[in-house]
């Protein structure tokens, strides 16, 4: 996540947000916390349609891991972001578990398709219909 939306969600500045992490910097290793590259900044900007001229960012964003967004409560010490930090948590917990029950659902369907599709061609045809949509398999 980029420290532009997470101080949106702590409500606090991003200038606060980065300032409390840069006076906290042993808490923010590098598998917790990096700052955009130059090429990566202009890739974004581009994508997002923020303005290179007169106002807006001139400084490429930090982007935080999961790691990172837990140890920034620690360091944005207020109640109201011990509680966003909890609702980020729970959100990351979701989206690993949607991930995992995608691939096993992705897995058991490999299973059954290779068990099944050799001996019946209306089943071989619906699993290939199925992988044609992109939804179960990559």
């Amino acid at each position: 996540m980029l420290d532009a939306d997470l101080a949106e969600l702590y409500a606090v500045e991003t200038g606060q947000l980065n300032r409390a992490v840069k006076r906290n910097s042993e808490r923010f290793p590098e598998d917790f916390m990096f700052q955009l590259s130059d090429q990566e900044f202009t890739d974004l900007k581009c994508q997002s349609g923020i303005s290179s001229s007169w106002g807006g960012r001139r400084t490429p964003p930090h982007a935080f891991s999961e790691q990172g967004v837990a140890m920034l409560s620690s360091v944005l010490k207020s109640k109201e972001a011990a509680l966003v930090n909890i609702e980020i948590m729970r959100a990351f917990v979701r989206m690993r578990e949607a991930i995992s029950a995608h691939a096993e659902l992705s897995r058991k369907l490999e299973q059954l398709e290779y068990r099944l599709g050799k001996h019946d061609d209306e089943i071989a045809g619906l699993f290939e219909a199925i992988k044609q949509t992109g939804v179960l398999y990559p």
